[in-house]
């Protein structure tokens, strides 16, 4: 007798629930919210069209104390995480972490959109998310088809920074900005000064640390087959950046990484460092333990005072 279309094949709680007929369920991350004015910042945001073939956006954020005729502020690019899945850059979650980000750190904001999986499987988050960088550097001379980026922003000082599966895919574009050489466009510089990565999406074939017996060790190794069903497994390079021959190639020369004590991907984040110097970076990086928070927790508790300091962080990293 043949199964029912209602069978689950693969259930991963709080993400995703794919049915033998094909049909996917995203259990979280479908809200949306506008761009506007928010009352609580003064922060302005918009949404932009950059990709009219797949319908990618970005929203951008601008800072109520940004005046483009006394200085222009630093940028910073921001890919949301959701293991490649659920989320996007319109999500309630991330529209308010980015305008307390962008209010606090006096920072003009680009968050990223771009197509989730398992409708769109790994590479396409990674396309989508170089398209946007590409978009960005159309600005470097002042020329680009954003006003807001043209008036607003100072293209000596460029950041990438994402959470969870966007650290991973900051992690790459830096990787991408250093190896096809960006950081020249019309002959003015886009420097990536450096990369700010939250509680990054890596993992291995491998177990380290606290990885053997983590509850959630199963789900991790499961949502990347979901989202990336032809990878190589674990140790694909695209998720181990100990297996990826370009890891030195990252444009940047600062690294920040945030790293919860309770989260699955800890051991992951803390490597990263030892991967880098491995491997012939020589830029500077600093990896940073909240021993008792768990994964993203300054995104579900953003007004508490450990997420507070980590947004500190972020706004020392950037204004340093």
């Amino acid at each position: 007798m043949d199964s029912s279309p209602d069978e689950i094949l693969v259930e991963i709680p709080y993400f995703v629930r794919v049915y033998k007929d094909g049909r996917v369920v995203k259990i979280a991350g479908t809200s949306v919210v506008p761009a506007g004015i928010d009352p609580n910042t003064g922060v302005q945001s918009k949404d932009v069209i950059i990709s009219p073939e797949t319908n990618a956006f970005v929203r951008i954020y601008i800072p109520k104390t940004a005046n483009s005729n006394v200085k222009k502020l630093p940028l910073l690019v921001y890919f949301h995480g959701g293991a490649f899945i659920i989320e996007t850059a319109a999500s309630p979650t991330y529209h308010n972490f980015l305008n307390l980000v962008s209010s606090e750190s006096n920072v003009v904001v680009v968050s990223v959109d771009y197509r989730t999986a398992p409708e769109h499987p790994v590479p396409a988050c990674y396309d989508d998310s170089w398209e946007a960088v590409k978009w960005v550097a159309q600005h470097v001379n002042g020329n680009g088809p954003n006003t807001w980026l043209n008036d607003y922003t100072d293209f000596s000082h460029v950041f990438f920074a994402g959470d969870s599966a966007g650290g991973n895919l900051a992690h790459h574009m830096a990787i991408r900005v250093g190896s096809e050489n960006l950081g020249r466009v019309s002959g003015e510089s886009l420097n990536l000064e450096g990369i700010i990565l939250l509680h990054p999406y890596f993992w291995g074939k491998d177990r380290m640390g606290s990885e053997s017996d983590h509850p959630w060790t199963k789900a991790v190794e499961e949502l990347w087959l979901i989202a990336h069903p032809g990878t190589s497994g674990s140790d694909d390079p695209l998720i181990n950046p100990d297996k990826d021959p370009k890891v030195s190639d990252l444009g940047c020369s600062r690294v920040l990484v945030c790293v919860a004590g309770k989260d699955v991907l800890k051991d992951r984040g803390i490597y990263y460092k030892v991967i880098l110097g491995k491997n012939g970076w020589k830029g500077d990086i600093e990896v940073i333990e909240d021993k008792e928070e768990d994964h993203v927790f300054f995104l579900n508790s953003p007004l508490n005072e450990i997420s507070c300091t980590l947004r500190k962080r972020i706004c020392s990293f950037i204004n340093n």
